[in-house]
């Protein structure tokens, strides 16, 4: 288990009841299970109080935790006969973005997600989950196709935004990203999406205009990173912090302002503490979405959804 730094007393104490443990099974006369489960019940309580009230900061690390469940994980365990599509038809195949037909509680779907890998030699392949334009462009060949078919388009956000890299910028970075969410706003079947980590900036926007939106209750949605935010408006990164706070990222300040739909619990200490629980309460929360938007006629559909996006920020005070 990694542990974040506002975890160290936490992983102390859990290190503590291992060891413990550990010399009880080298020594059978040692009778240490007693303490280790006070050392439990300890740690238990320090998690809850850890969890009940987090800042924006100490989200932003849960929601980057790599061991939270990511794209391919939702994949393998909500979807049945997965089948991924490559390829924007251009110039190449961008890793960091999954897309693919599959079912989904026995309905055709089109799945599309960024994926950041779960070790070194894989997060490198998927370029930690930061899209080129052919990313974008892929999901966009996509999203055409289940219009075509008549398939609801799901997608799973996770990114700390788009490449920005000298060649992805070449190549129409930012066009590429303003036509897929062109696209969000076009396609005339349902469009759910969830934040299951990070959903940074523009990278971020451009798969999650959608019908319905929900967030991870540790999840993260802004247009800058803090520490992007922080380095801009103060020269320091280190003020990300104070960035956090008035970025408004985390999913509770969202949902006050409209931004999204829903929050979705996570299990206690986070998801990834219970990645089979996240995963599916993440299932529940897509079926309940699809639900609400399911047997809409496609032009009143697409109309809501871009009233949706014109009303966002409508309600919100002056001051």
């Amino acid at each position: 288990m990694n542990y974040l730094d506002f975890e160290k007393g936490l992983a102390e104490i859990e290190g503590k009841a291992e060891e413990l443990r550990a010399l009880g099974r080298t020594n059978s006369e040692m009778d240490v299970e007693q303490e280790a489960a006070a050392l439990d019940a300890k740690a238990d309580s320090l998690l809850d109080e850890l969890y009940k009230d987090l800042n924006p900061w100490r989200k932003c690390q849960v929601a980057r935790h790599p061991e939270r469940p990511h794209c391919i994980d939702y994949i393998e365990a909500l979807f049945e006969e997965w089948t991924p599509l490559a390829g924007d038809r251009n110039f190449a195949d961008d890793h960091a973005v999954m897309g693919g037909l599959a079912r989904f509680h026995d309905r055709p779907v089109m799945v599309i997600g960024h994926e950041k890998g779960n070790d070194t030699k894989s997060r490198i392949e998927r370029n930690f989950g930061m899209a080129r334009p052919e990313g974008y462009r892929k999901a966009i060949r996509l999203m055409d196709m289940a219009d075509r078919f008549g398939l609801p388009v799901i997608t799973l956000v996770d990114t700390p935004g788009a490449y920005p890299g000298k060649g992805a910028e070449e190549r129409g970075q930012s066009e590429a990203i303003a036509r897929t969410t062109e696209k969000c706003l076009t396609i005339k079947v349902p469009l759910v999406s969830v934040i299951i980590g990070e959903g940074g900036s523009g990278g971020a926007v451009a798969f999650a205009t959608a019908d319905r939106l929900a967030m991870l209750e540790h999840s993260i949605y802004s247009v800058i990173s803090p520490e992007g935010c922080a380095s801009i408006l103060w020269k320091d990164a280190e003020k990300m912090r104070e960035a956090a706070e008035a970025l408004k990222l985390t999913a509770q300040d969202l949902k006050g302002l409209g931004v999204t739909d829903r929050i979705i619990p996570e299990p206690r200490g986070g998801a990834q503490r219970d990645r089979d629980a996240a995963v599916q309460s993440v299932g529940q929360a897509i079926a309940e979405m699809l639900t609400e938007v399911s047997g809409m006629n496609g032009d009143d559909l697409r109309h809501a959804r871009r009233q949706r996006y014109l009303n966002v920020g409508t309600r919100l005070p002056l001051s």
